[in-house]
């Protein structure tokens, strides 16, 4: 026999649910859409970045787990209870036990408990000192990347303006069809230039969403700039790495936790009393109720418990070595990287403050030259080149100065100020 087919209620309500769904579904980008801002600032991302990184929310979430720990480790040993029948007298016996902690091993475990929760924050701040630098790298990185789409079709309209040039003289019989031939293929290459550009846009701010948590096709106007204020000096750098820095916080924090464990273990070397008690009934014709007191203890012969004060104590002497090694490292790399930031930075401002304006300079007079008459389509098209190579090389300046800033906010481990 065949099962009854659905009525039309359920129908119906079946249709309900699945409208409900894909209305759901179609406005949920438009709900994300709606939370990115129209123009995103540096310190707009890295807030973002803050909130709604995936990496960064699950290394907060971490802090539940300790917080557990730490409720977990304050809890006290339970008594125990025993109910005996038997056939000789007293014929029924109940009993009961407490162990009792010495030593504070309670006090020892809430130590290592709240030292553990100390690491896990220490290592969220490192995670986000983390996502800081690449939200930094990758914002600069789109804002390079849109610089060179402006300059690709600034160099565009430079070679579209040449070939219109190279154009009329031909026409007019002032110059060989090579010319105008030559001007269109510096046109041609401009052109590429830019289709490459565009996708080098889509890729960044593709990387960039990616870090912000806002769909990979979101475009908000980037406000930032390639150029900025000099780095700071390698005296302050190095100070706010050693104050500062993330990693040396989570080595810190680590180091405390192990002596926390050290003490837990000395404490646990020291065996905890039992106290017992029992009620008799029914031994007749002797009594009809009695009682037991009893006390027990371990005899600590076999497991004495050093070798688990050898592991914690060669465990705490290995994060201290840990530690001071990595400052030595972080030290390295902070001279290393503001090194390398001071020399973009200079490198920067030549290209602002000289190279750049004569270049422009240049470029103009070879095109008025070569519409006058004054000079060839090779001076032209020669001035062209070097404009396009040139600005190319001020926004890659610009580029490798914020990602300088980036490796020493990195290296530092501690926001840049």
């Amino acid at each position: 026999m065949r099962p009854p087919l659905l009525t039309s209620p359920s129908n119906e309500s079946w249709r309900v649910v699945r409208w409900c769904a894909l209305a759901a579904l179609t406005l949920l980008p438009v709900s994300v859409l709606a939370q990115v801002p129209a123009t995103l600032t540096l310190s707009g991302a890295l807030t973002r970045a803050l909130d709604g990184n995936p990496a960064v929310l699950a290394a907060r979430s971490a802090r539940a787990i300790d917080l557990a720990g730490v409720q977990a480790a304050g809890q006290r040993p339970n008594p125990e209870v025993s109910v005996e029948a038997e056939r000789e007298t007293p014929h029924w016996s109940f009993g009961g036990s407490v162990p009792i902690e010495v030593s504070g091993k309670r006090q020892r475990r809430l130590d290592v408990a709240q030292a553990t929760l100390n690491t896990t924050e220490a290592e969220t701040a490192r995670v986000m000192a983390e996502v800081r630098s690449d939200v930094r790298r990758a914002y600069f990185s789109a804002v390079g990347q849109l610089r060179r789409l402006e300059a690709a079709q600034e160099l565009e309209g430079i070679a579209t303006r040449a070939r219109d040039a190279a154009q009329e003289r031909f026409q007019s019989g002032a110059a060989p069809r090579l010319e105008a031939l030559q001007a269109a293929l510096v046109l041609s290459q401009a052109q590429n230039d830019v289709t490459s550009a565009r996708g080098a846009v889509t890729a960044a701010r593709a990387e960039l969403n990616a870090l912000l948590g806002y769909p990979a096709d979101a475009a908000p106007a980037l406000s930032g700039t390639l150029e900025g204020p000099p780095p700071p000096d390698l005296a302050g750098a190095s100070a706010a790495a050693l104050t500062g820095n993330a990693e040396l916080r989570v080595l810190e924090r680590r180091v405390a936790e192990e002596r926390a464990r050290v003490e837990l273990a000395r404490a646990m070397r020291r065996p905890d009393p039992s106290v017992a008690g029992t009620l008799t009934y029914d031994a007749q014709p002797e009594f009809t109720f009695g009682w037991r007191l009893g006390f027990a203890v371990a005899l600590p012969l076999f497991t004495t418990g050093r070798a688990d004060v050898a592991v914690a104590e060669a465990t705490l002497t290995r994060a201290i070595a840990d530690r001071a090694a990595r400052v030595a490292q972080i030290n390295g790399a902070v001279a290393a990287a503001a090194a390398r930031a001071a020399s973009a930075h200079q490198a920067v401002t030549r290209y602002q403050n000289d190279i750049l304006p004569a270049t422009i300079q240049v470029e103009q007079m070879a095109q008025e030259s070569y519409q006058s008459g004054q000079t060839g389509i090779a001076a032209l098209l020669q001035a062209v080149q070097i404009a396009r190579e040139t600005r190319v090389r001020a926004l890659q300046a610009g580029l490798d100065y914020q990602l300088a800033l980036a490796d020493l906010e990195r290296a530092i481990g501690a926001p840049l100020q």
